[in-house]
This record gives structure tokens, sequence and C-alpha cells, in this order.
């Protein structure tokens, strides 16, 4: 199945980042390049060394079909972010996690 071409420089492929729109050609989705600009305060020229694939008029294609689409980007957006919550919760602590918390409670215990 192609992708399907939803502006210039943006397609999205349901087997590619969930169907999320991305810069054509790449997994650099709308949102990361929104990201970078919108709550990073970088400038393209900063999101091309973040994403050395694109070039400056894939981020301004990426730009325009995000403010074209901002609402459902960022409630999509929000909805997966609550679902990786509510994931992690579920799962409960990795190992990592619970190792951090043994050394926590072993110097803790050092200390009395």
């Amino acid at each position: 199945m192609e992708p399907t071409l939803l502006a210039p420089h943006v397609d999205s492929h349901p087997d590619k980042c969930g169907g999320k729109p991305c810069v054509a050609g790449t997994r650099v989705r709308v949102w990361d390049v929104a990201h970078h600009i919108e709550r990073l305060g970088e400038t393209p020229d900063e999101v091309i060394q973040a994403f050395p694939r694109l070039s400056l008029a894939d981020v301004y294609g990426a730009m325009a079909y995000y403010w074209d689409h901002r609402d459902e980007i960022e409630e999509r957006m929000r909805r997966d972010h609550e679902e990786a919550l509510r994931f992690q919760r579920e799962a409960g602590p990795g190992p990592l996690e619970q190792r951090r918390a043994e050394l926590t409670r072993a110097v803790g215990e050092a200390d009395v």
C-alpha cells in the first residue's frame, strides 16, 4: 500500500507511525517538527540539525500542515500521551525504576 499524500511534503501510511501525518518519505511526524518549533522554540535550521534528512521545504510544509490541522493533531497527541501514561501505570515500575527504589531505600537505611 502506497502512502497517502496529504499535502506537499506530508504523507500518511497506516503502517508508519500509526498513520500519523509525517514528512513525506520519512518517519518524522508533523508533530515532531511542530514540537521542536512551537514548544522548544527552535528555528527551522535547528530542526534540520535535529532531523538531517529534512529540507527547509519539508519543515515549512510540515508546519503549514500542522497549522491547517492543529486541533486534530494536538488532540491525537494528547490522547496518545494519556494512553501511554495509562499503560505505564498498569505495567508498574520497570527494572530500572525498581533498582533505583531499592538503592534509594538502602541509602536511606544507611543514613539512619
